[in-house]
């Protein structure tokens, strides 16, 4: 009777998703940050805006901000933003995954996005918080890592 009662417990827990919260959690995060941060669409730019407000946003304190509202800290910069997490490779990105660009001549980071999801990422550029296509050859040409923190 146990090996049949357990059994049955592993076809429901393959069948309801039982033992799997990590990834609906994680799907539910992402969700969650996408949604957040789209509520922020269109508040201008301001280069060094400082943490915590929501009148303007530089790339990584939009960032900062949007994971900071689930619970996840990350630090001020998009080059501090890029050592938490884990590496993601460009094809296996998720939506909230951070994905960062060389965008400034010194050959560092300098920008900072959120995936998601359909080559799209959200993030504060010099025209205000926006949802943008990554496939373009400005990006394209800019990409350099993604982070997962979710």
């Amino acid at each position: 009777k146990s090996i049949l009662f357990m059994l049955c417990m592993a076809v429901a827990a393959a069948l309801f998703g039982f033992g799997h919260a990590s990834r609906a959690s994680a799907a539910t995060k992402a969700d969650s940050v996408i949604w957040i941060g789209k509520q922020y669409l269109g508040v201008p730019y301001q280069y060094g805006a400082p943490s915590g407000v929501t009148y303007a946003f530089d790339c990584s304190s939009y960032t900062q901000y949007v994971f900071k509202k689930i619970g996840i800290s990350l630090p001020r910069t998009a080059a501090e933003q890029a050592t938490k997490g884990y590496w993601v490779s460009k094809s296996n990105l998720k939506k909230g995954d951070l994905v960062f660009f060389n965008t400034s001549s010194t050959g560092k980071i300098s920008h900072v996005g959120i995936y998601a999801g359909n080559n799209q990422m959200l993030h504060a550029s010099s025209s205000g918080v926006k949802l943008t296509n990554m496939n373009t050859w400005y990006w394209n040409s800019k990409y350099v890592t993604a982070r997962r923190v979710l």
